[in-house]
């Protein structure tokens, strides 16, 4: 049984939001969203479930954790929809973390040319970038990447 106007159910969610039924179950068991039950147990999402999976999505590609969504998503009102003004506000925490990763991309971009136009394609090897392999000595990861783009996340 398909939910009704005021409900979807995880299929619908699924279809609607492009997250995988698993990873709304998931959402749901960390409290990022929330279900109701039928009498047979089947969850039925409120149709504003769509706009707490866009902030979600949104979070992760611009790099916030879960646990971090999380604590933005506990700001909004539960006893109503959020608003235009509840996700500006919220979003608004973003911009300068969008700003240092811009900053950060675009010494990537950057530095890529003078890193490959050199010729050797070896940051190993290379007697301008990293004479000697220096950058060993800075322990595991990218060491030529920006701060900003080698933030552990919680997925690796």
């Amino acid at each position: 049984m398909a939910g009704t106007a005021e409900t979807l159910t995880v299929g619908q969610v699924a279809d609607r939001s492009g997250f995988a039924p698993s990873a709304l179950r998931y959402y749901e068991r960390l409290g990022l969203v929330s279900a109701s039950r039928t009498t047979g147990g089947q969850r039925r999402f409120p149709r504003s479930v769509l706009r707490r999976l866009a902030f979600i999505r949104a979070a992760r590609n611009i790099g916030l954790t879960l646990d971090e969504v999380a604590a933005a998503l506990a700001t909004l009102p539960e006893a109503r929809t959020p608003t235009r003004a509840d996700w500006t506000r919220l979003s608004r925490s973003w911009r300068s973390r969008l700003d240092e990763q811009i900053a950060g991309l675009e010494a990537l971009r950057d530095g890529l040319d003078s890193c490959i136009g050199c010729g050797c394609l070896s940051l190993r090897t290379c007697a301008m970038s990293n004479p000697s392999d220096r950058a060993a000595g800075g322990g595991p990861g990218a060491a030529f990447l920006p701060r900003t783009l080698r933030r552990a996340t919680a997925d690796t």
